[in-house]
């Protein structure tokens, strides 16, 4: 960047001349009264709101320390452009950097999130990062990374704009998010009648749960249920897997793809099917159970810690049952029976034969599934507005930051 092209009082800087690296620790976060721990999985893509996290006390490995008004940006795949701004103390993934503003007469910080989330901060962390299957940037990298700073003045009156957009984008997410309580209603609603009936029927195991639907073991309903593949992945191979993170809004996706050499026996029997549903079958407790219904199109297989679940479409549709087992319901069941390790909690393909799913008549199913699928492309469409608008404010900031 040359100087000379410069705004008039604005100054050419590294961003770690104007940021610190926090690097606080402790080594016993629920002995020292820490409630809360925030992984990657946490952090949403463009949204600086911490809109979900994980409960110390059901189990965890973190030791980094963050405190509200601090800036989180993840270091591995940076290119998921993951940054949040919490407003509560907690610890955080070692994945994650925990950045401030060292002299707040230099860079407001109030303004460090949305440097964090330009194009040509990203840019440089994506560009800076190494691995092949799991890239990560370092420090010394990000510290490096040249910005245009703008006097402060200037740096308060971007703030009130960019601040402005954010609130605008954490209202879609709040309707996206009212979006998906509306959706676990209706399916309760289904499943286990209306709170105050005195015709609803109780299940030791399950609960209250409405006479219009039967409940069933799901074993009774599986035709196939397998794990997934255990060859190692890598960045490049014959063939895309799925992974645990490639479950999401009760979808399969492609993000973040990995890939593995299958001999032909080996992928004829990982090949996923349309409407296969996958399960995660290891993960940390609160996410343990994930549920996607396989839809992509293309060749993919699966890897060892999810389980492909087929069932009898003559009794249950798989678009039904994803919905049950991703919902509080089923998640219940999956909790009551996944064993818990040191920071992992695994259910196996026994367990899941043993849970009761409350299965009403296939028309039933089906309308059932038509409701959900308009509520689920409501959220969608409002999450992507929320990106929309925080994109423009990256592009917004960007644009001021240009030289001259």
């Amino acid at each position: 960047m040359d100087s000379s092209r410069l705004k008039p009082g604005w100054t050419r800087v590294a961003f770690g001349d104007v940021v610190r690296l926090c690097t606080e620790r402790t080594s016993d976060p629920a002995a020292e009264g820490f409630a809360r721990y925030v992984g990657l999985e946490h952090l949403e893509p463009g949204n600086l709101a911490i809109r979900r996290w994980g409960d110390v006390a059901n189990g965890t490995t973190f030791t980094t320390l963050f405190r509200p008004g601090q800036v989180l940006f993840g270091k591995r795949r940076s290119y998921q452009r993951k940054v949040a701004v919490p407003d509560f103390t907690g610890v955080c993934s070692g994945d994650i950097y925990v950045l401030e503003s060292s002299d707040d007469r230099r860079l407001l910080p109030e303004l460090l999130p949305f440097v964090c989330q330009t194009d040509s901060f990203f840019d440089h962390a994506i560009g800076t990062s190494a691995g092949s299957l799991s890239p990560r940037t370092n420090w010394r990298s990000l510290a490096a990374y040249e910005f245009a700073l703008p006097p402060l003045d200037e740096q308060s009156r971007l703030a009130v704009v960019l601040r402005a957009g954010g609130r605008t984008a954490s209202l879609h997410l709040d309707a996206a998010a009212a979006t998906l309580r509306i959706l676990d209603s209706l399916l309760a609603q289904y499943l286990v009648g209306v709170p105050d009936s005195s015709i609803r029927l109780y299940h030791r195991q399950f609960g209250h749960y409405s006479p219009q639907s039967a409940l069933v073991p799901l074993g009774d309903l599986v035709t196939v249920a397998q794990y997934g593949s255990s060859v190692p992945i890598a960045g490049e191979g014959q063939y895309p897997i799925l992974r645990m993170t490639n479950l999401s809004e009760g979808l399969t996706t492609d993000a973040d793809i990995g890939f593995v050499n299958l001999t032909d026996q080996e992928y004829d029997r990982y090949l996923l099917r349309n409407d296969d549903i996958l399960l995660n079958r290891t993960n940390s407790h609160d996410l343990v159970g994930r549920t996607g219904i396989h839809k992509l199109r293309g060749e993919y297989v699966f890897a060892s810690y999810l389980i492909r679940i087929q069932v009898d479409r003559q009794r249950v549709l798989p678009d039904y049952l994803c919905a049950f087992l991703n919902h509080p319901l089923g998640r219940r069941q999956v909790m009551r029976f996944a064993t818990r390790g040191v920071s992992q909690s695994n259910i196996n393909i026994d367990s899941l034969h043993r849970m009761l799913v409350p299965l009403p008549k296939l028309k039933c199913q089906r309308e059932i599934v038509r409701e959900l699928d308009t509520l689920r492309k409501t959220r969608v469409a409002l999450t992507q507005r929320a990106r929309k608008v925080s994109r423009f404010a990256s592009w917004f900031l960007s644009a001021q930051l240009r030289p001259a």
